[in-house]
């Protein structure tokens, strides 16, 4: 009975139950895990998962893989609880992980990968994912009661306010980089979402969301 509870926090791509009632075999194990945004997040769940023993072949932000080609219910159990603690959620089902997947997908586009911030980012989504974008969007929408689009655009505001805060970039610089077509397109979006102007914003109380907050009421 046990071991099919684990099923809902750790989903296994094409698994199936060996002779023994304590193991999930399946190769390679892959967790996928919400509220991983930076590489920061990578390294303390890299981390963590090697204290417990497990072995990663790869970790990034949303998914891992394991060398391990199958997991006691101990393992599971423990990387569950000690992930949990952390603030990371092991995740259940399939249109979970896509939607964590699209959101990581977009906190990479606009956070770490700034040349790529004009590109259409119906497209990107539908390359980076491999799934059509009007799939994606209705997923999305029915899920997280806001659509990709207005999640594009507040993450965009929190990474104009990142640079804001910096001081380095003109504001003309900062509006090129973030794929607005003015200076005064940026402003007129920074001052509907954040109730200020840029300026207002960079010479006043510069509170920021952390990423995984983003688009949470």
């Amino acid at each position: 009975m046990f071991r099919f509870l684990i099923i809902g926090f750790i989903r296994f791509q094409n698994f199936q139950f060996n002779s023994s009632p304590t193991f999930l075999k399946q190769k390679p194990v892959n967790l996928y895990i919400k509220n991983m945004v930076c590489d920061r997040c990578i390294m303390v769940v890299q981390r963590e998962l090697e204290l417990l023993d497990l072995h990663p072949i790869s970790v990034e932000l949303g998914v891992i893989e394991l060398s391990e080609s199958s997991l006691t219910e101990a393992q599971a159990t423990a990387a569950t609880s000690r992930l949990q603690s952390l603030g990371f959620e092991l995740l259940e089902d399939r249109k979970s992980q896509t939607i964590e997947a699209i959101k990581t997908a977009v906190i990479e586009l606009i956070h770490q990968q700034n040349d790529d911030t004009r590109i259409k980012h119906s497209e990107y989504l539908a390359l980076t994912l491999g799934l059509d974008y009007p799939y994606l969007s209705r997923i999305f929408s029915e899920e997280q009661d806001t659509t990709i689009e207005q999640y594009i655009i507040l993450q965009k505001i929190e990474k104009v306010k990142e640079l804001l805060s910096y001081g380095e970039l003109t504001l003309s610089e900062i509006a090129w980089q973030m794929g607005y077509s003015s200076v005064a397109a940026l402003s007129t979006q920074f001052k509907k979402m954040v109730g200020v102007t840029p300026s207002g914003y960079k010479d006043g109380a510069q509170d920021r969301t952390t990423l995984d907050k983003v688009g949470k009421n």
